[in-house]
């Protein structure tokens, strides 16, 4: 007998099957994987830099986004 596991989606919190056959895991659904992907997109997500070293994605640029 194989139990199924589920974890709780990261976007909404409604119960994510994690087999295989969820193609949308570790998401519930095809719209929170999309929710998600939009967030990291307009980067409402981000993964912190550390040591505070990394460009922000402005840099390089003038007051009036020209290179300089």
């Amino acid at each position: 007998m194989t139990t199924q596991k589920t974890i709780d989606c990261p976007q909404c919190g409604e119960p994510a099957d994690m087999s295989r056959d969820n193609v949308y895991r570790p998401f519930c659904s095809r719209r929170c994987k999309l929710i998600d992907l939009g967030d990291w997109l307009d980067e409402s997500n981000r993964i912190a830099d550390p040591d505070g070293t990394a460009p922000t994605p402005m840099s390089g640029l003038d007051d009036d986004g020209t290179p300089h």
